[in-house]
């Protein structure tokens, strides 16, 4: 990796980085060198608290100097180095030579200016060009990241773009002044399959039209395998392994890296019993939301968000359901739990729910759980681990206080968590560690179905499988059947019995896990695996 025949674009060298708090040092990069060569693709790797955005952001400067210190350590750019650059140095270097990718479009996006105000921005902090000059050049930019009809988008705000759309205009930021080296930190995480791939394969055309350098942030290594020509590996602060791409994958040395290369979940649930009951049943369902009405508050114009859908599903068994952001799925499942209002039949374990109104469905809420994608978002951060799954149990009327504590005590066991950690809250655990809890939460009531929506999505790939293995077990143990709505095709076929494949509200194609994932019928169904790797 640090190959002195050929020059450095960018040359780290023993870096260190700790953060300050009180009289609490943390230290977050421990003493790490690597460097990073002119028109190469360089990803960083590692799970959640290796150090890699904390790297990437230390060459830019980003870390908050009064709380930041770095004992050692240079970061060579242009023969200067950045950590003793000056702050009116490194805004000449930000945006200008080196552009930055951040992770969530939606909190880096000011949603209070419009696009065109927010490029704008990036373009005058570096050069001086006319009004008339700079808006032709955001027109470039946004047709050149492939937004269509780019001037009617100038004045859209970023709510009013998609996710995919949004991290293109992050793109189109990033490199309104042209730099030599492009940051992408975790460009694509929250993005479909899809919409993955359309967003790494514009930065790859990009960099190659360019002349650019990338610096790739990623766990997911599917992604780094296809797009990276050189690997660096990071764990709790410390590069274990470079090389490149096809030397790494091929031929790992070590053992972390060996263990980040087989994290994609695999295996399969265990069959279900051929005489398993039907306990969920959905008949001709639509979600309907108004988007006009007359003077009179008539909605003349709808959304169809779900559109004449039946499904089943049999006690112990995974319904996986599939689909771009969009395509009706989280409508879908909150439809069935009645947390949204729709037409059609709903019967649970035989019994008609669609005709109870919500005082009379709250018993059934019990055998009906949802675990949500967003952990930290979905957990109080005012109530302790003990108060949050306890809620159900109050709510329900099971048990007293001491018996409560015992019933938590044993839900955290079964989703190994420590006991003891019950009095704690939901910021002292990793993301892992909080969709454990979440879990926790809805079998506590010991359910009999489980919509799981999107609970992987946030998470490491090491992580992830642990807590693929984790609902496999309690599915085995209990009964439970779920209903799994994701975008991750690598998590859907590892636990999923069957998969339905939805577009724009309609159910597309539904067949068993392996039969769709190796013989798809519909070329939909064929472009989402492709995007993910599945199949060509």
């Amino acid at each position: 990796m640090t190959d002195k025949s050929s020059s450095a674009q960018v040359s780290i060298k023993d870096l260190k980085v700790c953060f300050h708090q009180g009289d609490q040092t943390i230290e977050a990069v421990k003493g790490i060198s690597f460097d990073i060569h002119a028109g190469k693709t360089l990803a960083i790797v590692g799970e959640s608290g290796s150090g890699k955005s904390v790297t990437a952001q230390s060459i830019l400067g980003l870390h908050d100097r009064k709380k930041t210190s770095y004992p050692s350590g240079e970061i060579i750019f242009q023969e200067k180095d950045l950590l003793q650059a000056s702050e009116s140095e490194l805004r000449r270097v930000r945006g200008g030579k080196i552009g930055m990718i951040f992770q969530e479009p939606m909190t880096s996006l000011n949603p209070l200016h419009t696009i065109e105000k927010q490029i704008s921005e990036s373009i005058r902090l570096h050069n001086r060009s006319s009004d008339k000059a700079t808006q032709k050049r955001v027109i470039e930019l946004l047709e050149l990241v492939g937004i269509p009809d780019p001037e009617s988008r100038l004045s859209a705000y970023p709510h009013q773009l998609s996710g995919g759309q949004k991290q293109r205009v992050m793109i189109a930021m990033a490199l309104a002044n042209e730099p030599e080296i492009l940051i992408a930190d975790e460009p694509t995480t929250a993005l479909d399959v899809t919409v993955q791939k359309q967003v790494l394969e514009l930065i790859k055309s990009l960099q190659l039209k360019l002349g650019m350098s990338v610096i790739l942030i990623s766990h997911d290594l599917s992604i780094v395998r296809h797009y990276a020509d050189e690997v660096v590996v990071m764990h709790h602060g410390k590069v274990v392994e470079t090389g490149t791409t096809d030397n790494i994958f091929a031929n790992p040395q070590q053992d972390y890296t060996k263990l980040l290369i087989n994290s994609d979940p695999s295996g399969s649930p265990k069959p279900i019993d051929h005489d398993s009951k039907t306990i969920l049943e959905g008949k001709d369902i639509n979600v309907w939301f108004p988007t006009k009405t007359n003077f009179w508050g008539k909605p003349t114009e709808y959304l169809k968000a779900a559109k004449d859908i039946s499904i089943s599903l049999k006690a112990g068994e995974t319904l996986g359901i599939v689909g771009e952001s969009g395509s009706g799925k989280t409508t879908l499942g909150l439809a069935l739990l009645k947390l949204l209002s729709c037409d059609g039949e709903i019967y649970f374990e035989g019994q008609a729910t669609h005709q109870l109104d919500q005082k009379h469905f709250r018993p059934y809420r019990k055998d009906m759980q949802i675990v949500f994608q967003d952990p930290y978002g979905s957990l109080s951060p005012r109530m302790s681990v003990l108060q949050i799954i306890s809620e159900g149990l109050e709510i329900h009327g099971i048990g007293t206080p001491s018996e409560r504590e015992e019933i938590i005590i044993n839900a955290l066991k079964e989703v190994e968590l420590d006991p003891e950690s019950r009095h704690r809250y939901p910021h002292e655990f990793s993301g892992g560690q909080r969709q454990r809890i979440a879990i926790a939460r809805a079998i506590v009531l010991k359910p009999r179905l489980i919509i799981l929506d999107e609970p992987t999505s946030a998470l490491d790939r090491t992580v992830q499988n642990q807590v693929v293995e984790l609902l496999r077990r309690l599915q085995e143990k209990y009964g439970i059947a779920y209903l799994f709505i994701s975008h991750d095709l690598a998590v859907v076929r590892a636990l999923s019995h069957r998969v339905l494949v939805m577009k724009h509200g309609d159910v597309i194609e539904e067949n068993d896990c392996e039969a769709l994932f190796t013989s798809p019928q519909q070329e939909y169904t064929k472009n989402l695996l492709e995007a993910a790797y599945f199949y060509s």
